[in-house]
């Protein structure tokens, strides 16, 4: 992979420079941002993100899975999960992304 991770500051980072908010005021709008969009995820809401993704909550039912070491069936009780959606305008840029970077590999 990248071998980077993107924070919380580095979002923070982001905007103050690009938006010219005060490094304080620009932390405050990420975690209000991020605040948001997990109490909406929380509420079972759907979040979609226009060309970045989408968050989905589902309930998925009990049902009976395996242990891998020693075969024994176990019940998975029932729990919410989320899933995520890359959008096609993402999923195109990571095939450009990694295109180029092909490329680059080969001269």
């Amino acid at each position: 992979m990248g071998g980077t991770t993107l924070t919380r500051a580095d979002l923070a980072e982001a905007v103050y420079r690009k938006v010219g908010l005060s490094r304080t005021e620009s932390a405050q709008l990420v975690e209000m941002v991020l605040d948001e969009i997990c109490e909406a995820i929380v509420r079972g809401e759907t979040v979609k993100l226009s060309s970045f993704a989408t968050f989905h909550v589902r309930d998925k039912n009990e049902r009976i899975g395996r242990n891998p070491k020693t075969g024994e069936e176990v019940p998975i009780l029932p729990r919410r999960v989320m899933t995520f959606k890359a959008s096609n305008v993402l999923k195109q840029r990571i095939l450009r992304s990694h295109q180029s970077g092909k490329a680059k590999n080969r001269k």
